[in-house]
């Protein structure tokens, strides 16, 4: 018999909780091993960095990055795609990963690491199990908050910062409540079948805002119908065969989520974009971008905001304008009317130079 894939992940880590919950929905066999210190050495080995989660596959490949892990196991588990075929739910289902992986982070870190509840009764105890899982309680408990400054110090890249606290956390309820709104009706964000785009939005909302105590239970627990979609992510049902939306139909009550992906994080795109033409010119052959460049200008909430541009953004946008790209001339005219219905008609001809991904960061093709 084939032996099971292994994710080396957390239960904390955002997204260890975006391919654990594909796995789960799309049964492929699977154990999964929780990250040492040890662990880590060998995953920045085989990967280039120290990052989780890593699959390995049956074959002894080393996975790095969640979008790459996804689309190299969809070509070997075909049935019940995550990937719409219709034109307009593939598009809008690749924008939704790229906006859930790259746009919530500010959410999500803000709401880990800015009370510290959440520290003393989930990070503390089970990262320090994780990272040594038998030294002496003194020990987990030096080593985690290392690793929790190296984490907070990424904090004011993505604009979590005191003077943002309050547009990040109208933003968050105010998604919140569209997501509730939307699962009220729908199981998954394009019918019964979980799509790309609801494994990018169950990072951040589950391992962050679904798990950690104080934003579970100040978003999650009261918005009933977000709370069951995941717990569906996290536990499919045993039987679960579902299916897209019937007509390439975008359902209208997501309307509010891309009003955030064409009106914030498209303009965070562009001036990401800006900051990577004014690295380019002094870029070593062969080496890849800073994690994090000039800072940029959008708005959250209805309110100014400033965080840092981040090339690996871009890579993602790629992969959006990519599936654009590889669509007929009827698919695309489809996408371009329901673009234009949402006031976005030129989002598609963002110019994006091609870029490859190395470990976490990316460079130029």
């Amino acid at each position: 018999m084939t032996r099971p894939h292994l994710l080396y992940g957390w239960e904390l880590s955002l997204y260890s909780g975006k391919v654990r919950a594909y796995l789960r929905h799309k049964r492929i066999a699977f154990r999964e091993k929780r990250v040492t210190l040890w662990d880590m050495r060998e995953i920045r080995c085989r990967t280039g960095a120290n990052v989780m989660p890593v699959v390995v596959t049956p074959q002894d490949e080393w996975l790095q990055d969640t979008s790459h892990i996804i689309d190299v196991l969809e070509t070997r588990f075909a049935d019940q795609p995550v990937v719409p075929e219709t034109p307009r739910q593939r598009v809008a289902a690749c924008l939704l990963e790229a906006w859930g992986d790259e746009f919530w982070l500010p959410s999500a870190m803000h709401y880990r690491w800015h009370f510290d509840e959440n520290y003393r009764a989930v990070f503390a105890p089970e990262g320090g199990d994780n990272l040594l899982p038998f030294a002496p309680r003194f020990l987990k408990n030096r080593v985690v908050a290392r690793a929790a400054g190296a984490m907070r110090g990424f904090l004011p890249v993505l604009g979590v910062v005191p003077a943002q606290t309050d547009s990040i956390e109208r933003w968050t309820v105010s998604m919140c409540d569209a997501l509730d709104a939307h699962f009220a009706r729908h199981p998954y964000l394009f019918g019964t079948r979980a799509s790309l785009g609801d494994y990018g939005l169950i990072g951040p909302l589950y391992a962050h805002l679904g798990r950690d105590p104080v934003p579970a239970r100040t978003l999650i627990a009261p918005r009933r119908h977000l709370a069951d979609w995941v717990r569906r992510m996290c536990d499919p049902p045993a039987d679960a065969r579902g299916g897209f939306l019937p007509d390439d139909d975008v359902p209208a009550t997501l309307a509010p989520l891309f009003a955030s992906v064409f009106g914030e994080f498209w303009p965070y795109l562009r001036g990401t974009l800006d900051e990577v033409q004014k690295a380019t010119p002094d870029l070593a052959p062969g080496r890849g971008y800073a994690r994090a460049l000039g800072r940029v200008r959008t708005t959250l909430a209805g309110s100014d905001f400033g965080l840092s541009a981040r090339p690996y953004s871009l890579w993602m946008a790629q992969r959006v304008l990519d599936a654009y790209r590889g669509l007929d001339d009827a698919g695309r005219t489809a996408v371009d009317d329901w673009l234009a219905a949402v006031g976005a008609a030129d989002a598609m001809r963002l110019p994006v130079p091609r870029l490859r991904r190395m470990a976490l960061r990316v460079a130029p093709e």
